[in-house]
């Protein structure tokens, strides 16, 4: 394998990491403010739909993506009235909203669309083009560099460039704002939030209306900027993985980017390897290859995490005390 292979290697890693990096971080907010949120793939789910559905009758890929972040904080507060307000179990919500998103968006596709749940393919100016850097074609002969200005870092399209800017943006709110500070102690110990004559309930929400907005631009991605249209369960569990990275990460930013690579590169590798033939065995099937993504997500978390702490509060509705 030559370094151009390499590289290859490496821009379809992070393409294939930009979705899972906003939802992990997505789902940074919700658990850092004491909500657990497994409806992260139905968050998701539901903004790729909303935003193939406006990017295919608008033609505007921008609309697109707000009609996905609408979608997905429509989504995000129907977990936070359940979780909070209602101060229902947490795990149950996330995983209604899961079901709720797989339902309505194949449902509503059939209905809107008669192509088995799927949307036509988008018309011109209905999905995100790729971002050619200046230069990049009178760079792309020169040796290594040249291919990786051109091919790693130009070339792809700005939900990529969004995901990462977010980790740092992310970092600054966590640990370096009032906001973040907050966030981080109602999450740990949200009585003495509440006893310092702040809304407890108010943090939680804003933390949702996040992990609403950063979802939809993930689902968005996936419809109007990987693909041309929504296609019935699109998502694939990536959900799922971007929860896996997050414990991974320990809750932490920065960790967080460096775990969705690994998960993204997993995936561009099962990609890679799907028809090539092993010696003495021959081609493996395909649905074995898809697999490893998903196993290889059990073995990293259940053999080399270490230890994980949850923030204290998680997962637990909060009652303010009379």
């Amino acid at each position: 394998m030559g370094y151009l292979d390499i590289i290859s290697a490496f821009a379809a890693t992070i393409r294939l990491t930009a979705p899972l990096l906003l939802a992990c971080l997505a789902g940074l907010y919700s658990e850092r403010s004491g909500v657990f949120d497994i409806g992260l793939e139905g968050k998701m789910l539901a903004g790729a739909f909303g935003a193939a559905t406006v990017a295919y009758v608008t033609g505007n890929a921008w609309l697109g993506m707000l009609a996905a972040i609408g979608v997905s904080l429509l989504m995000a507060m129907l977990h936070a009235v359940a979780s909070i307000t209602l101060k229902g179990n947490q795990i149950i919500s996330g995983v209604a909203i899961n079901f709720l998103a797989q339902g309505l968006t194949a449902v509503l596709g059939l209905a809107w669309f008669h192509q088995g749940g799927h949307t036509p393919q988008l018309p011109e100016g209905g999905r995100f083009q790729n971002i050619v850097w200046p230069g990049a074609a009178e760079f792309e002969s020169v040796p290594i560099i040249g291919p990786i200005y051109s091919d790693l870092i130009s070339g792809q399209n700005i939900i990529v460039y969004l995901a990462f800017l977010a980790v740092p943006i992310t970092y600054w709110v966590l640990y370096r704002t009032r906001f973040g500070l907050r966030l981080r102690a109602v999450g740990e110990n949200p009585k003495a939030v509440d006893t310092a004559g702040i809304s407890v309930s108010a943090l939680r929400y804003r933390a949702l209306l996040i992990t609403g907005f950063l979802c939809g631009i993930a689902g968005a991605y996936f419809s109007i900027a990987q693909s041309n249209g929504f296609i019935n369960n699109m998502t694939a569990g990536k959900g799922y993985i971007a929860l896996a990275a997050l414990i991974f990460a320990k809750w932490r930013p920065v960790p967080a980017m460096f775990a969705c690579l690994l998960f993204g590169f997993l995936d561009a590798l099962q990609i890679r390897l799907q028809g090539v033939p092993l010696p003495g065995i021959g081609p493996i099937p395909v649905q074995f290859i898809q697999m490893l993504p998903y196993v290889l997500t059990c073995v990293l978390l259940a053999g080399f995490i270490g230890k994980a702490t949850a923030p204290k509060a998680g997962g637990i509705p909060y009652t303010k005390e009379r």
